[in-house]
């Protein structure tokens, strides 16, 4: 028995399915990784139509998340902590950053010692070269 002869159910329109392969494009996901300051850091990101999810560090975890987004009310973007130690405003910060410079909804994962001052800048410059080599990544 087809979908369409079982009372109540319909198959989904021709272009119901093109949609939803559209839908499949839209997220592309982007991974990387660097050896920066005698360190190897991965970055992986994965990017929606009007956001990216960035996520840094060197071992498989996932200690915070933060987002950011632009307001029409203020020039610096809005940020809040989803997961992890508030007072630790490196994801945070970082967001903001990345959502001032693409003008789209960011969700950052920081998971690098920030008590490195010289790591982070050197991590926040390899993400700057990715943009500026792959735009349509992020």
């Amino acid at each position: 028995m087809r979908g369409s002869d079982v009372p109540g159910s319909q198959v989904p329109a021709r272009g119901s399915m093109e949609a939803m392969e559209l839908s499949h494009r839209l997220i592309s996901i982007h991974n990387f990784s660097e050896k920066i300051s005698e360190r190897l850091v991965h970055f992986h990101v994965m990017s929606l139509q009007d956001c990216f999810f960035l996520w840094v560090g060197s071992s498989a975890s996932l200690c915070s998340l933060a987002v950011a987004m632009c307001s029409r009310f203020d020039s610096m973007p809005l940020s809040s902590m989803i997961l992890g130690d508030k007072s630790d405003t490196t994801s945070s910060s970082f967001a903001q950053r990345l959502s001032k410079r693409t003008k789209k909804q960011v969700f950052a994962s920081i998971n690098i010692p920030c008590n490195d001052s010289q790591l982070m800048l050197l991590v926040e410059k390899r993400i700057k070269e990715e943009m500026e080599s792959f735009p349509e990544k992020f």
